[in-house]
Formats: C-alpha cells, sequence, structure tokens
C-alpha cells in the first residue's frame, strides 16, 4: 500500500544486513528513507532535514542512540522515536522512553510489528500537528489579512500583497497563537521539502511581517522571534 505524500525517516542502524533490509521494507510502504550509521551522522542530518520519524538502534558508533535521543529532545524537536535495542532489559527501555523516545522495540523483532509501530506513531504526529484554521481572513490590531486573496491591509491603511509563502507562514503563526511554532515546522508546512532553509530565510519574512503590522517595528506586539526555537505570534 502506498502512502499518499510520503513520509520521511531517517533510519540510524549500523549493522548494514538489518539497515538494507529494513529499509527495503519501508520503501515498499511507501516511506522516503534517509541512512545514517552511527550517532553523529543522525545529529547532523536531523538539524538539517525534517522527519516524520528516526527509527534508532541504541547501540551505535560515535554516540549511542539514547544520547542522540536526548540531544535531539534538548533541541525542542519533538519528531517521534522508535528505539530499537539489542538489549532485553526493563532499564534500558525506561531509560530511552525518559530520555524523549515514544516507543521501544527489543531485537529481534518481527518486521510485521515494526511497520505497524511505524505506521502508528506517523498517524499520531500528523493528528497532533493538525491545529483548528483561521479561516480565509483574519482580523488583529488595525490590520487585516485575506488568506486567500494573497493580500492584507494594514493598521494604517497601506494594501500590501502578500507572496504565497508570506501568507502560508503568517496563517500557520495565527493559527499557533501564543506557541512556538519551531523551523521544523515551519519548513514542513510552508516550504513543504525536507532540506532546511536558513534561520535568516525565515528571520526576513518575519522583519517583512513587522515592518507591514507592527506600529513600531524594533518593539513588536505581535511577531516574535524566540531564539534558537523559533518564532511565534501573540496577541497583546
Amino acid at each position: 500500500m502506498m502512502k499518499d505524500n510520503k513520509a520521511n525517516i531517517l533510519l540510524v542502524e549500523d549493522e548494514e544486513n538489518l539497515h538494507e533490509t529494513l529499509k527495503l521494507n519501508l520503501e515498499m510502504e511507501g516511506y522516503e528513507v534517509t541512512s545514517a550509521f552511527d550517532g553523529s551522522e543522525a545529529l547532523k542530518k536531523v538539524s538539517n532535514e525534517y522527519f516524520d520519524l528516526i527509527i534508532m538502534d541504541i547501540m551505535l558508533p560515535e554516540i549511542d542512540g539514547i544520547s542522540v535521543t536526548e540531544s535531539i529532545r534538548v533541541n525542542h524537536n519533538e519528531v517521534p522515536i522508535l528505539i530499537l535495542s539489542a538489549k532485553n532489559s526493563g532499564s534500558d527501555r525506561v531509560l530511552g522512553l525518559k530520555k524523549g523516545a515514544d516507543d521501544y522495540l527489543t531485537k529481534p523483532f518481527n518486521l510485521e510489528e515494526l511497520l505497524l509501530r511505524v505506521d502508528k506513531l506517523i498517524e499520531k504526529n500528523k493528528k497532533l500537528q493538525e491545529k483548528e484554521t483561521v479561516g480565509d481572513s483574519y482580523e488583529f490590531g488595525n490590520n487585516r489579512i485575506d488568506f486567500k486573496a494573497q493580500d492584507a491591509i494594514t493598521w494604517n491603511g497601506v494594501h500590501v500583497e502578500l507572496s504565497k509563502k508570506e501568507a502560508m507562514l503568517l496563517k500557520l503563526l495565527i493559527e499557533n497563537k501564543g506557541e512556538v511554532v519551531t523551523r521544523e515546522k515551519i519548513l514542513q508546512v510552508v516550504w513543504g521539502y525536507n532540506v532546511y532553509p536558513t534561520t535568516r530565510t525565515i528571520d526576513n519574512f518575519i522583519l517583512s511581517f513587522r515592518k507591514y503590522f507592527e506600529e513600531d517595528s524594533r518593539n513588536p506586539r505581535y511577531f516574535h522571534s524566540v531564539r534558537g526555537v523559533g518564532y511565534k505570534y501573540l496577541e497583546p
């Protein structure tokens, strides 16, 4: 069964035969699979790309899977993580889950079970990310945005045409009012591909929004950058 809208999975496993078998089976299920064979390679890929799920072995060269998981969570990345372990000890499982893994499988495992768990985690993650939508237009302060027409009337009566990405980013921030929206999330929704735009690209969008919609762009009321994490829209 092919998935609509292929989910992107990072597979972190240093044992080559198992890696190839898993990759092949995941691809046959319709997933896009990116490979990493050690912990530091995994962290590098996570910082450059968006993934819908990470399948991670615990025993990895360079940095072990538990430390990689911990590091991903410290950076506020909520990507679902399924840990694979050759150790069948309860303490290992607890540690993995404590450090932020979402699920855990012990080797040797049943392939069918792995695929079911992968599917469940990806579906659950999708549901969590679907926020209520704001409709075609939105007003705040004396600004009015028309998302459908991709234009806005600003607080001082100026008409602004918005690019498609500007309209999408505005909508995303407003739908998550009061919450920090991460670069990863912005990339997934607005850019819709896997390689991240630089933080500066998104910063420039935020600067434009301040120029359009803030009475004092140096002291923004609505559009805020949260250093190292993401961006948020606030209504004072």
